[in-house]
Order: structure tokens, then sequence, then C-alpha cells
């Protein structure tokens, strides 16, 4: 009887050891997709931008070309206080319910 349960753990490590590398392929490539998929930072969607801005360009042209592009600082945000001096100005001459809709819709604008 003693042998037989010995044989019967002996084939259920055996089983496990070979099930296991059956199962890490699926998990790696499962990772790998994920990684595919996961949304780009800020830094790869900048080289993306520059690469496809770039077509056309070959050698020291392309080259210079990314260094500048890769480099340039993103425009700063626009603030209330700026958006407010902007439609101000471009309110003049507008009254009453006029420049309230005006500016209701001007301040409201994403820029």
């Amino acid at each position: 009887m003693k042998k037989i349960i010995a044989v019967i753990a002996a084939f259920g490590f055996a089983a496990s050891a070979f099930a296991a590398p059956a199962s890490a392929p699926a998990s790696a490539s499962a990772s790998a997709s994920a990684a595919a998929s996961a949304p780009k930072n800020s830094q790869q969607s900048k080289m993306a931008t520059c690469n496809a801005d770039a077509a056309g360009k070959k050698g020291d042209e392309r080259k210079a070309f990314m260094k500048e592009c890769l480099s340039a600082k993103p425009a700063a945000p626009v603030t209330q206080q700026d958006k407010m001096k902007t439609c101000n100005a471009d309110a003049t001459g507008k009254k009453g319910d006029e420049r309230k809709a005006f500016m209701k819709e001007c301040l409201s604008a994403k820029k």
C-alpha cells in the first residue's frame, strides 16, 4: 500500500512539474500584450508625434529636426486670468445681454 501511495505521489509531482512550464508562456504572452496596449507616457507620445512630423527627412536634417522637436517645451496652459483679459478685449463695443452672452461663451471655450 505504501508503494502505491509513493508512486501516486511521485506521479503527481511529475505531472505538476510538466504543468508549470506550460502555463508560464501564457502568462508571459499576457503580460506582453498588456504592455503593448498600455497607454503611452508623455515622452512616448512626443516621440511618436515628432517621428510622424519628420517623415521625408533623412540624415543630418532628420537628426537636427528630431533633436529640436523632442527638446521643445509644451506651451504653457492658458490661465483663467489670461482668458479673462483676452475675452474682455474681444468684447469691446458689446453691451448688456450681448456682452454677457459673449463673455459666457468666450470664458467657457476650451483653449
